[in-house]
């Protein structure tokens, strides 16, 4: 295999180029997008340094509390804006919202840790730390999609539930079956990348690695294993964050309170 290229800052200077072009495009067709695509290309260049060197400092501690404390200040920001996506208006969402994307994923990396990757020490950063950041990243997104489905199906549905409720039908007979469109949604996404995956796109940890000099090969397996665990963990925090909005709509006398 040939040795990676490095990208110096000649070689990015032209890459951010692309962007440049991009910006000139959409202020051409009046498109507003210059703003704001300035704006995203300079919180990744800001964004990205700042976490390569944060990592670098990780890996060479090689510590578990500096692993682990990274790891929660990624979960604690996917909480915040998952949060913020579905609705500021839901009491104690947030904690609902957090412990959904934290049980989950922790769940899903001990999993692995244990019985799949099986590393010398179980805070192995250069395992723990990229996983934990995929895993987070769809989890997020599994729970802001099915979130934001449940919130404004059951503010969209009160007479049907409230018919239901009136029937003799218990809250979590009344939800059923927006509880289990809104999993489904939340879904999508990693169902969607799954079935593509190979045929139609090469995902981020597949073009990494053979990028880097990886047999292709072990590559696909490598990214074989993120197919697998994303797919769980995003059902799981969709399922859990379901779980717990369901309780947020429905007061001690079983009656709906929509927010």
């Amino acid at each position: 295999m040939n040795e990676l290229i490095e990208l110096d800052l000649v070689r990015m200077g032209f890459a951010l180029g692309l962007v440049l072009i991009a910006i000139a495009l959409s202020a051409w067709q009046g498109l507003g997008l210059a703003w704001n695509l300035a704006v995203a290309t300079g919180r990744t260049i800001v964004q990205l340094t700042a976490v390569g060197y944060v990592l670098e400092i990780v890996f060479a501690l090689n510590n578990p509390i500096a692993v682990l404390l990274i790891i929660a200040a990624m979960a604690s920001i996917a909480a915040v804006v998952a949060r913020n996506r579905i609705s500021k208006k839901i009491p104690a969402l947030l904690p609902v919202v957090g412990g959904s994307i934290l049980l989950s994923t922790a769940l899903t990396l001990a999993y692995v840790n244990l019985l799949v990757l099986r590393p010398d020490s179980w805070f192995e950063p250069q395992y723990l730390v990229p996983l934990a950041g995929i895993l987070l990243g769809g989890a997020m997104n599994g729970a802001t999609i099915g979130g934001e489905r449940f919130v404004s199906t059951l503010n969209n549905s009160r007479q049907e539930i409230e018919t239901q409720l009136s029937l003799g039908a218990t809250p979590q007979q009344a939800t059923t079956a927006y509880r289990r469109e809104a999993i489904k949604a939340g879904l999508i996404p990693a169902l969607n990348q799954m079935l593509v995956v190979g045929i139609v796109t090469l995902p981020g940890t597949i073009t990494g690695q053979i990028l880097s000099g990886v047999n292709p090969l072990d590559a696909a397996v490598y990214q074989m294993l993120i197919m697998f665990i994303l797919a769980f963990a995003t059902l799981c925090t969709t399922f859990l964050l379901i779980q717990g909005l369901d309780r947020q709509f429905f007061n001690q006398a079983a009656q709906l309170v929509t927010h």
